[in-house]
């Protein structure tokens, strides 16, 4: 937000440097992002006097004699205005202006002034226009003429005319918080300067006289809930015309062109007060009332910058007796704008919905000053201010007589202070420090809290344009950005102790794990925490299964994000297909990532996050047991063996999925996915995908490895091919051949063989057994010996026989 320095000291006293003004604004908590001086480019330019003036035969150029105030200069110029007895701004050898294009109004850099000769004459300084100087009409009178910027006839000869000219103003550039709408203005800033530099601040005024007059005219809110507050005050005798000087200045300092009066009295009120105003023509409002409603679908509206609008129920319109004459809180209608001819004005203050306001200004693409304000927030203080300083200005200005019509439609909020207790034991607390009474007294009386204190009770009288104050933590903040945040010395919280830093139990695992997959060729994959309902019905999750009891966000980026995740597969088969469309057809990704599951909804406690892994492989030469590989990298990771057991899933192929379990309990799944998704999702290549709970398996976080020696005497192999019902599992089976001797340290499947040798129903499994010996060395007869129970053991437990 733009604010001038010239008149922020028109409502409160500042005696100090401009430099100290900003670091005191730094230090209460609003960042300048720029403070610049409006005339920082020109120098060396003073009054002039012309004191003679000859043209230059054959040339548009005249020859003057020019008193600077210490001497008089030799000066060619080609301004058509030049003459003798007038004061014009000359600027001397050395000094800097703007230098102008072509048509002597498009400035193009800055241009140091040096001595000169034209047609054959000496020429020392120049006599400025203008533009040369930076100055638009809107800035100083006269200075939008394409010649000379002709100064007053009291302007002292030799002086600078940055003072004159008002181009020795600063402009401080200023970064306000979301929470601080308040402070959206000139005045607004004003406070907070007064209270950072102890001294009061000044109010605007706001007193007028109504004439009497009154209209039949009614005023009616439909949509309270969008409109708080409207009020409207019926202004007669209006005279349309140019703004005064001085107001013209100020809304050219702050970005504001000048339009006419009655226009530059609401855009003024905005940029002082950060009240958005309207003024309609009154003889443009039908039916003798105003409306504030919500309108109609496919209800049309052009504003006063011609462009037309389709609206729909959300948007919130200003309407006469007949038809929308505004667009609430962003832009006026073109059929009720203020022209030369107006006579009689209808003043709008309102207060508006401040989201009702941004989002109707985003869905139609339609923004303003006004609904940049309403977008941020205005609180009531500033619409009943604001009404009352517009009337003050239309009279003080002599454009308009406020009359005795006028309405305030409000829902019961007041202007009054509202009361706030605290306890100051509490707010010394938020700030880790103990800050004197006497300066907590001080620091509020300043941001006119009007504080008593009764012991530790600190009650505050909070005006009503300052909406953010609710809590102690909020009196806390105000009050250590005023008595310094250098006063903050780091303290521990009380139940906080000191560390080495570094990672700890849970990080490391999960670094371990990811290293481990990395190195297994997967690449880490990294989403939102969010997803969206259809991902759920992508995966074909029944109704009742745990995952669809979601958390909802209360104000999502859209419906796509709308949802706290409960697993992590939608986004990885979105991740696995996407890589496919941009013709990566093989691949292995994993995400390491939480799922938020709520023991109630709505959320009474926080919901319990469960860290989970997800793989996903894609590719012709990935396959179920690739993936399964990529499980067993994991368990290999935290040494820890996992179990499988097939099972089914409604997203995965109901003959290649598994389950996998850890200590007996089931911790994820594995499987392909189902051809059915891979082709809604217009996928190339087969996928598949694992699940797996690493919250399940915190216990083994951090386990350490055992040295086993070698073994002194050599190892022996045995190879056994079993046949069993295909029911059975090879995990089953190597867990019975595990269990049946202590001499058995691996085994592994190499082979699966189902086919017409064998029996129907039957299928053959190999096995490669290794045994280890532990202080003996093996004989044939202990190794046969050995054999022989875990064959019993199979033929018993699963009737497993070796094939023949």
């Amino acid at each position: 937000m733009l604010v001038p320095l010239s008149w922020l000291k028109d409502y409160v006293d500042i005696n100090v440097t401009p430099d100290e003004l900003e670091e005191k604004l730094f230090s209460c908590g609003f960042e300048v992002e720029e403070k610049y001086e409006v005339g920082r480019d020109i120098s060396k330019v003073v009054v002039g006097l012309v004191k003679s003036c000859e043209p230059i035969e054959g040339t548009h150029l005249s020859l003057c004699k020019v008193d600077n105030g210490s001497e008089e200069l030799q000066i060619c110029c080609g301004a058509d205005n030049v003459c003798a007895g007038k004061k014009f701004p000359l600027a001397l050898v050395g000094a800097t202006v703007y230098a102008t294009a072509k048509d002597h109004k498009t400035v193009e850099g800055v241009m140091t002034i040096g001595q000169g000769k034209l047609r054959g004459y000496d020429s020392f300084g120049m006599l400025c226009s203008g533009t040369e100087l930076g100055v638009s009409e809107d800035m100083y009178p006269g200075a939008g003429y394409n010649g000379l910027l002709v100064l007053p006839d009291d302007a002292p000869v030799g002086a600078d005319v940055k003072p004159i000219l008002g181009i020795d103003d600063y402009i401080f550039d200023i970064s306000i918080t979301a929470n601080r709408p308040d402070c959206q203005s000139i005045f607004g800033i004003a406070r907070e300067v007064a209270a950072v530099l102890g001294t009061t601040v000044k109010t605007p005024d706001i007193s007028y006289t109504e004439s009497g007059e009154k209209i039949d005219f009614n005023v009616s809110v439909e949509a309270p809930d969008l409109c708080p507050r409207y009020t409207a005050h019926y202004v007669s005798n209006v005279k349309i015309g140019p703004s005064p000087a001085w107001m013209r200045r100020r809304l050219a300092l702050v970005g504001c062109q000048a339009i006419s009066n009655v226009v530059d009295i609401t855009n003024y009120v905005l940029k002082e007060l950060g009240q958005p105003m309207h003024a309609f023509d009154y003889s443009y409002l039908k039916g003798g009332r105003i409306n504030v409603r919500r309108a109609a679908d496919g209800e049309k509206i052009v504003t006063l910058d011609e462009k037309e609008f389709a609206l729909t129920h959300d948007n919130l319109v200003i309407c006469d007796g007949e038809r929308p004459v505004a667009l609430a809180g962003i832009m006026g209608g073109l059929n009720s704008e203020i022209l030369d001819t107006t006579a009689a004005v209808m003043f709008e203050s309102a207060k508006f919905a401040r989201d009702n306001i941004r989002k109707s200004s985003r869905a139609l693409g339609q923004s303003s000053d006004s609904s940049a304000r309403y977008a941020k927030g205005v609180d009531e203080y500033a619409t009943v201010m604001g009404m009352k300083r517009a009337l003050h200005l239309m009279e003080e200005l002599g454009c308009g007589t406020p009359s005795s019509t006028h309405f305030d439609v409000n829902t019961g909020n007041s202007v009054e202070p509202s009361k706030l207790t605290v306890s100051i034991k509490k707010v010394n607390g938020v700030l880790g420090i103990e800050v004197p009474t006497a300066d907590i007294e001080r620091i509020l009386k300043g941001l006119a809290f009007d504080p008593v204190i009764n012991g530790d009770e600190l009650t505050l009288s909070v005006p009503a344009y300052r909406e953010d104050m609710e809590s102690y933590q909020d009196v806390a903040e105000e009050i250590i950005r005023m008595y310094g945040y250098s006063h903050i010395t780091p303290t521990l919280m009380p139940t906080a102790a000191v560390t080495p830093g570094g990672l700890n139990l849970a990080q490391k695992t999960g670094l371990k794990i990811k290293n481990a997959l990395c190195a297994a060729g997967a690449y880490e994959g990294i989403h939102y925490s969010f997803f969206s309902p259809s991902d759920l019905d992508l995966i074909k999750l029944p109704e009742d299964a745990p995952e669809r009891h979601a958390i909802k966000l209360i104000n999502p980026i859209n419906v796509d994000l709308s949802l706290m995740r409960t697993t992590l597969v939608p986004q990885m088969l979105e991740a696995m297909a996407r890589n496919q469309k941009r013709g990566t057809l093989s691949g292995r990704i994993f995400e390491l990532g939480n799922r938020f599951f709520a023991k109630e909804l709505p959320l009474k406690e926080y919901p319990d996050e469960r860290e989970t892994l997800c793989i996903g492989v894609f590719g012709e030469d990935e396959d179920f047991f690739s993936l399964k590989g990529l499980v067993e990298t994991v368990a290999d990771a935290l040494d820890i063996t996992f179990r499988y057991e097939a099972t089914t899933n409604t997203f995965l192929h109901p003959g290649r999925t598994a389950k996998v379990t850890y200590d007996g309990k089931e911790i994820g799944f594995m499987g392909q996915v189902l051809y059915e998704i891979a082709d809604e999702l217009d996928a190339r290549v087969p996928m598949y995908v694992a699940q797996i709970d690493v919250k399940a398996l915190e216990g083994v976080f951090g386990k350490k490895r055992v040295f086993v020696p070698l073994p002194k005497f050599a190892v022996e192999k045995r190879d056994l091919a079993l046949v069993m019902d295909k029911t059975v599992t090879a995990g089953a089976v190597e867990d019975v051949i595990k269990a049946s001797s202590a001499y058995v340290t691996e085994v592994s499947l190499f082979d699966i063989y189902e086919g017409a040798q064998l029996p129907a129903g039957k299928k053959s499994l190999a096995y490669s057994v290794v045994f280890t010996p532990a202080d003996t060395e093996f004989t044939d007869e202990i190794i046969e010996g050995e054999v022989k129970k875990i064959l019993d053991a199979l033929k018993e437990k699963l009737d497993i026989v070796l094939r023949s």
